[in-house]
């Protein structure tokens, strides 16, 4: 994926930020504060499964890549995502058009799901958010060691380039209110070291450093809802969520036409199934029905990318992958609620 210059995750993926990520009425247990550029505030009230009623928009100002990726996929143009961070500030989402980004017609097709306005998360959505940014980190990094150890460096750079490019100024602020320890001087030398020396015995060290520095962030979460069924499957249908939108990028004319995209979707479906067997002793005691419906879906999921090096040809198709992250958040909503 291209990723980052702010998700709102995945939550605009659950809470969604997505990537993932309601209705108007408040809800005392599962609300979230959202304060618009207008200065004026709404509350949008999130329903069982963490999603609101109107899937939060994409800020085209600073959405991250993975959350571009969205309208790239809905709309079917290459690199769109690009030519959209390209192009900005944007004073209002028409400037799509008038930059010459997309066409009217494009616009008409994406125009619910775009806007300028900040949104700012609070409670449980916030938690969600962070720890969904955290897991997009985690999937680059994944990706990015698989190719690392095919001894594919060049291949392995964008995806470490991404969680300190695209992903951490997202997240800064809130590494900063859980008092977690500055780490992006750590991506950044691995990063640089890829870049300089991609033979240097001293990836493995860096790499591992860069791991653990994210590790200690999630840590930033309360240990309660890192073991939590319903807070867990909010993060993974928010991972999953920016997994589809970077998958369906990766496709054009039933052939995988962006690596990148198919790699990162790889590295998001990987670290949301490690999620997801640690809760999954709880979610199967709890709902054997819908713990056997998710674990099938993941792992009918994950045959879609058998490798970090593309296939030749598309294992499943877009609208295959997007059916089992549909199945697995539909279930997900039995734990949820």
């Amino acid at each position: 994926m291209k990723l980052l210059q702010s998700l709102s995750v995945t939550i605009s993926l659950v809470s969604l930020v997505a990537i993932s990520a309601c209705s108007t009425t408040e809800s005392k247990q599962n609300s979230s504060e959202v304060k618009v550029a207008t200065n004026t505030t709404t509350t949008a009230t999130t329903n069982h499964n963490g999603h609101s009623s109107h899937q939060q928009k994409i800020n085209i100002n600073n959405a991250i890549l993975s959350e571009l990726d969205k309208l790239e996929a809905k709309l079917g143009i290459p690199a769109l995502s690009n030519k959209i961070q390209a192009s900005r500030p944007y004073a209002n989402v028409e400037e799509l058009v008038s930059k010459q980004v997309i066409s009217q017609a494009e616009f008409d097709k994406i125009k619910d799901m775009v806007t300028i306005e900040d949104i700012v998360l609070t409670g449980e959505a916030k938690d969600v958010d962070y720890m969904t940014k955290l897991g997009l980190m985690k999937g680059h990094l994944l990706v990015a060691k698989e190719l690392l150890d095919k001894q594919q460096p060049k291949q392995a750079e964008p995806h470490i380039g991404h969680p300190v490019e695209e992903i951490y100024v997202d997240v800064e602020d809130q590494l900063n209110e859980r008092n977690v320890k500055e780490f992006k001087t750590t991506l950044i030398t691995l990063q640089d070291l890829v870049k300089s020396k991609p033979k240097d015995t001293k990836i493995a060290t860096e790499f591992t450093n860069s791991m653990q520095a994210v590790d200690s962030a999630i840590q930033g979460i309360p240990e309660t809802q890192r073991n939590s069924p319903e807070f867990v499957l909010k993060v993974i249908n928010g991972l999953l969520d920016a997994a589809n939108s970077e998958y369906g990028a990766a496709i054009a004319n039933g052939k995988i036409s962006a690596a990148i995209e198919y790699q990162d979707s790889r590295g998001f479906v990987n670290y949301a199934n490690t999620l997801y067997k640690g809760i999954a002793a709880q979610v199967a005691k709890q709902n054997p029905e819908a713990h056997k419906a998710i674990e099938t879906s993941m792992t009918e999921l994950r045959k879609a990318w058998p490798d970090a090096t593309p296939p030749a040809a598309p294992v499943l198709t877009p609208v295959q992958v997007s059916q089992l992250v549909k199945t697995i958040e539909q279930n997900s909503q039995k734990i949820t609620r």
